[in-house]
């Protein structure tokens, strides 16, 4: 028996012995398998990457008191989404006056003078027709066609001018990647804050919404293309 158990621990110990020497030999094997293992991780891209934080609100006097603090801390890029207009929300946005008035009204103008000086040139300097001893140019005459362009170009002025203030068309926009956001056509409000703001922080832009008390807050991500 004493024999027998001299046999194993010898065995052992020859066992320990190789694979030392085995080590020695190779000291770079399993740290090379290592490496090899880390940078076929490291080659893997991700898929997406996160786009925005998207509050939700029950009521939209909670909705106005986020926007509050948000525009307060100075983010730039980021808005509310509602299911119908909120009053006082533009305020609470430190929004400006919208300029749809003014691009309207300078079409508008654009299309009367415009108007005016084509009658103008046609009638006396182009092509004069004198009918019935009218004098060409007549300012009745011009009331038709200056109130057509005016209207004319008051009318794509405005559709352009909303367009463009709007950013619209806009084929697809992160913040649909969100199935709660179904609900902002329904009776939810919600405040999003895009990462490409330049004060977008993820650890800071999370505690500043937590701090509206909001009923969901989630990180939305994006597709990587």
């Amino acid at each position: 028996m004493v024999a027998a158990d001299a046999a194993k621990t010898r065995a052992a110990a020859l066992e320990e012995a190789a694979d030392a020497e085995a080590a020695v030999a190779h000291p770079k094997k399993k740290g090379a398998t290592l490496a090899a293992r880390d940078t076929a991780t490291a080659d893997e891209e991700p898929t997406s990457r996160p786009a925005l934080f998207l509050a939700e609100y029950e009521t939209p006097d909670d909705l106005v008191h986020a926007a509050e603090q948000v525009r307060d801390a100075g983010y730039e890029k980021w808005d509310c989404h509602t299911p119908y207009p909120v009053h006082g929300l533009d305020q609470a946005m430190g929004l400006s006056e919208t300029k749809i008035g003014f691009i309207s009204f300078v079409c508008g103008m654009v299309g009367l003078v415009s108007a005016v000086l084509m009658i103008q040139y046609m009638n006396n300097w182009d092509y004069p027709i004198i009918i019935g001893g009218k004098p060409p140019g007549s300012f009745p005459s011009m009331v038709p066609i200056m109130f057509e362009l005016t209207v004319l170009l008051t009318g794509f002025g405005t559709l352009f001018g909303l367009l463009h203030l709007a950013r619209l068309p806009m084929h697809h926009h992160p913040i649909f990647e969100s199935d709660r956001f179904e609900a902002a056509t329904d009776d939810r409000f919600f405040i999003s804050i895009e990462t490409q703001d330049p004060k977008f922080d993820l650890k800071k832009t999370r505690a500043l919404l937590e701090k509206t008390h909001p009923s969901h807050l989630e990180l939305v991500e994006e597709e990587i293309a």
